[in-house]
């Protein structure tokens, strides 16, 4: 069996320096769970049990400082730290920006997290929603380390180096001896045997993962509801939507889009005061709302309509059952005027940040294609005959 032995030296002091430079901005991304050598282990078995892949074993390395070369043996009763992901409920008003400021210390960091969770590029994150962290896995590298190698080391995906590359802003695609490099690793989600574990070892896992779980469930079920509204099945809507909102935890899109059923549902049953009552808790939630006058009938329009003037104050003249003032009026239309203002400068703000950050990906990627070329053609020197040799017999061939 392959000893794995720990950092000394000179070498173990710098990257010790370095780790704490880095923690306060990603201190809140850390787990702290330690798991003790047991006789019979191996980083792999332990790798298996936390993360259910024993591939991750060199996760373990770098997390621990663990090197092939020099230190002491890994013996039984030494303690490891296991990295895993962490979560974030998304409060009103959060954007992937100010997440990614709070555990990563960038805010140009925000795309690992859109891509953890599918979110949408130019679009904020779902209030409610509980967002998966990546764990910012630090890796010291070696004379050999290449982005190629680390990609390969701790990725399966085809975009992993330009992904290392975005997430540490390196202006080069050449890595140098001792150089610390920040891996966002999405797959360190434990397993429950991990979690066990860990509970045994006194350091429980930290919370979260259950909601979003169950929040992903319910999307795979928001196409049912969807569905039994469509083809006239009101009755089954109504059921179905009110188990899921009994069921709690629901994003804020979730509740949009389950109460607009339910309200449709409703009006078609013939219960517009509780159709009334459905869309104004999807407004609540997401107050410029609009409903497709095309797909819509207008008998469900006409309550929609009705349930927008309870979320924003109308600049019409006043009802018969009311006479307002002229003040009254001014500031109606000024709190109008300021809600449009606000919504039209978030969009514009948001297309900006979109677009600058597509234009970096697309810089960042043409190095990455570039680097990749390169590497390539030094990998084939000396096979040039050979390969042109291939070239000219899929000329021929070809009709």
């Amino acid at each position: 069996m392959k000893l794995l032995r720990v950092h000394g030296g000179r070498h173990c002091r710098a990257f010790v320096f370095a780790l704490a430079l880095l923690w306060p901005a990603l201190a809140d991304a850390q787990a702290a769970i330690v798991h003790m050598v047991k006789p019979g282990e191996t980083l792999a078995s332990i790798a298996e049990l936390y993360y259910g892949d024993p591939r991750r074993e060199g996760v373990l390395v770098a997390e621990n400082g663990l090197t092939s070369e020099g230190g002491s043996a890994i013996v039984v009763g030494l303690r490891l730290k296991i990295p895993t992901v962490s979560y974030h409920t998304v409060s009103d008003g959060e954007t992937w920006a100010t997440v990614a400021a709070r555990y990563y210390g960038d805010t140009q960091r925000a795309f690992v997290l859109l891509e953890a969770n599918h979110g949408t590029a130019g679009e904020h994150p779902d209030p409610g929603a509980e967002l998966l962290i990546p764990y910012p896995l630090r890796h010291v590298t070696s004379q050999t380390d290449t982005l190629r190698k680390l990609a390969a080391l701790y990725y399966d995906t085809s975009n992993a180096v330009m992904t290392i590359r975005r997430f540490n802003q390196l202006p080069r695609p050449k890595l140098t001896r001792g150089q610390i490099v920040l891996i966002p690793l999405a797959n360190l989600v434990l397993t429950d045997a991990g979690k066990n574990a860990a509970v045994e070892n006194d350091t429980p896992p930290p919370p979260g993962g259950e909601i979003r779980d169950k929040q992903q469930e319910i999307d795979q079920r928001l196409p049912e509801l969807r569905e039994h509204v469509r083809r006239g099945r009101y009755a089954d809507a109504v059921a179905m939507a009110n188990r899921l909102i009994g069921g709690g935890d629901l994003t804020g899109s979730q509740i949009v889009t389950i109460h607009r059923e339910l309200g449709t549902a409703l009006i078609a049953l013939g219960r517009d005061d509780l159709a009334m009552a459905s869309f104004h808790e999807a407004l609540e939630q997401q107050p410029f709302l609009e409903l497709d006058s095309v797909r819509t009938s207008p008998k469900v329009m006409r309550v929609f309509r009705q349930a927008q003037k309870s979320i924003i104050v109308p600049e019409a003249e006043p009802n018969e059952d009311q006479e307002k003032t002229a003040g009254d009026r001014s500031r109606s239309q000024s709190r109008n005027k300021d809600r449009r203002q606000a919504k039209a400068e978030t969009k514009a703000e948001t297309k900006a940040e979109t677009k600058a950050a597509e234009t970096k990906a697309a810089e960042t990627k043409a190095e990455t294609r570039a680097e990749t070329k390169a590497e390539t053609q030094a990998d084939q020197v000396g096979k040039t005959g050979k390969a042109t040799g291939k070239e000219a017999s899929a000329q021929t061939k070809a009709p």
